[in-house]
């Protein structure tokens, strides 16, 4: 049972440091959303001189994993300790993960160092959600999530930009050693991480209440092994093991047996690390399944599009990631515009209703594509895909936000961002195997290839000749992929947009069916969220 007494509301902060603080978060913001769109054109040219291509989702996988494991723990600790320290731990954590994955020396090492900016990132973002949400009551978030959505839509188009540019460009001698463009892509998150730290330890407040209380550390165990088995098995399955292997079968055993085992313990946890409570809510668990599969669909769709750029249509890396800024222009619009006017208006259903029809329009465009598409021609419908992204992006932590009492906040805040990480990492995961499963019949059907094996042989030398190319001038002008590799990389992305398509429909569903609550004026400093049997009286519309 919860120990409502414990808590206490925290003062409310003066504009100055409403100002401060704000401009902090946008800077961690800034910062964690980079490195989450910077590696993207870079990914082929590590590939190619670290090798394994076979392991390239799993670059992305084991960064979303860390982070979305960590998602809650973060943010109960934040209702615990307060949002400041986290925040600082969790920049810290960052800072090591992005100074080795500069220094790796092998696919394998890139990956574990990957998993340590998880760990952080994991922080910075349900910190940043939180902070936001001890600053300003729920109608006036709308507008703030908006520019939540516009920095995430900046960082997103200067990393592609940035991260192709270094990657072609960027290798120089530093006192005799050689460095590769592309370590340049984690060494840029050491200054902005820097800028990031002194700020929020010197000007940032504490806003939310401290309060003594045992951490649920059963609970996030549980958690933590559940997620993780989860992931492991739909990454490995039908990949690296059949999906009938005594190995895919007891990671989905674990998972299930995990999750059983979390339910029991969090029913009886004084601090649940996830109050079970949340889910009578009906704002909040139809908000948290339209999300989730939004979160899907989006990085099904961005994690492979860089290949596919660069081996279904030959276009250099910096070219790839031009043909990626549409979309994050049309995500800046559409979710500016989009928290404006809910912060006028306290209405939200209809601009996300709007925004998963523009992402349907946006896919269905992109299913059209083949490989002899042009760069114009993916860019302009990146753009429609964008606008699609921006009300989602903007306004489903405000929604869930609304639901509950501040006394929950970190808890709310981060269970909504658990579930749309755990989205992006089942999305990764399943598009991944679904990629590599049709890459595999194309090829064979070419005469090309094995199964995955041959995959990522014939992959990889495309890559390597990329990176020659680079080397000698040649890529940056004109880059030729085997038409083999080149029309089945192609066939396979299509099968991806099909696939996304179908999943950002079953959103739409999930959107119609959240309650329209006109957003609150005012904070309200309530108890927590009951937990189940407690009852929730005038919780959502306290």
């Amino acid at each position: 049972m919860t120990d409502h007494a414990s808590y206490t509301a925290p003062r409310v902060p003066t504009p100055q440091e409403q100002r401060v603080t704000l401009l902090a978060v946008m800077i961690t913001l800034f910062l964690s959303a980079l490195d989450q769109t910077i590696t993207s054109t870079a990914m082929p040219r590590i590939v190619a001189e670290l090798k394994g291509l076979e392991l390239y989702p799993w670059v992305t996988t084991i960064y979303l994993l860390t982070s979305t494991v960590m998602v809650p723990i973060w943010g109960k600790l934040g209702d615990l300790y307060g949002r400041k320290s986290i925040m600082i731990a969790g920049i810290g954590l960052f800072v090591l993960g992005s100074w080795l994955c500069g220094l790796s020396q092998s696919m394998i090492e890139l990956i574990g160092f990957r998993g340590v900016q998880g760990l952080g990132g994991g922080a910075l973002f349900t910190g940043a959600f939180a902070v936001i949400g001890d600053l300003f009551p729920p109608r006036e978030r709308g507008k703030y999530a908006g520019l939540i959505g516009a920095v995430f839509g900046l960082s997103s188009v200067i990393g592609p930009v940035v991260g192709g540019f270094f990657t072609e460009h960027g290798t120089v001698d530093i006192a005799g050693v050689h460095v590769a463009g592309w370590r340049w892509v984690f060494y840029l998150n050491l200054p902005l991480a820097i800028l990031a730290l002194f700020m929020i330890i010197s000007k940032m407040p504490t806003l939310s209440a401290r309060r003594r209380a045992k951490i649920d550390i059963a609970g996030s165990a549980l958690i933590a092994i559940s997620v993780a088995s989860l992931m492991l098995a739909l990454s490995w399955g039908g990949h690296v093991h059949p999906w009938a292997s005594p190995t895919i079968v007891g990671l989905f055993a674990v998972f299930a047996l995990g999750l059983v085992a979390f339910l029991w313990v969090e029913r009886a946890a004084a601090e649940p690390v996830m109050p079970l409570g949340l889910f009578k809510i009906r704002a909040f668990w139809t908000t948290t399944i339209a999300s989730f599969l939004i979160a899907m669909s989006f990085m099904g769709v961005v994690t492979f599009l860089p290949l596919y750029l660069q081996l279904g249509l030959g276009v250099p890396a910096t070219q790839s990631g031009v043909a990626i800024l549409p979309m994050m222009a049309g995500l800046i619009l559409s979710s500016g515009l989009a928290g404006r006017m809910v912060s006028k208006t306290g209405h939200y259903k209809r601009y996300m209703i709007g925004g998963a029809v523009c992402l349907i329009t946006g896919i269905v465009l992109m299913t059209l594509l083949g490989n002899s598409a042009t760069v114009g021609q993916v860019a302009w419908r990146m753009f429609v895909f964008g606008l699609g992204l921006g009300p989602a992006q903007s306004l489903f932590s405000t929604v869930a936000q609304n639901s509950a009492p501040q006394g929950q906040l970190g808890v709310v805040t981060s269970a909504s961002q658990f579930f749309r990480q755990i989205g992006s990492t089942v999305g990764t995961a399943i598009f991944g195997a679904l990629l590599t499963t049709r890459l595999a019949g194309e090829m064979t059907a070419r005469g090309e290839g094995a199964g995955p094996s041959g995959v990522a042989q014939a992959g990889l030398a495309q890559l390597q000749a990329i990176a020659l190319n680079h080397e000698t001038g040649v890529g940056a002008k004109a880059v030729v992929v085997d038409p083999v590799v080149r029309a089945a990389f192609a066939a396979s992305m299509t099968t991806l947009f099909e696939a996304a398509l179908v999943v950002v429909v079953l959103g739409l569903i999930a959107i119609i069916s959240i309650p329209h609550v006109e957003l609150r004026k005012h904070h309200v400093h309530a108890e927590p969220v009951a937990e189940p049997g407690e009852g929730t009286a005038g919780i959502v519309e306290a």
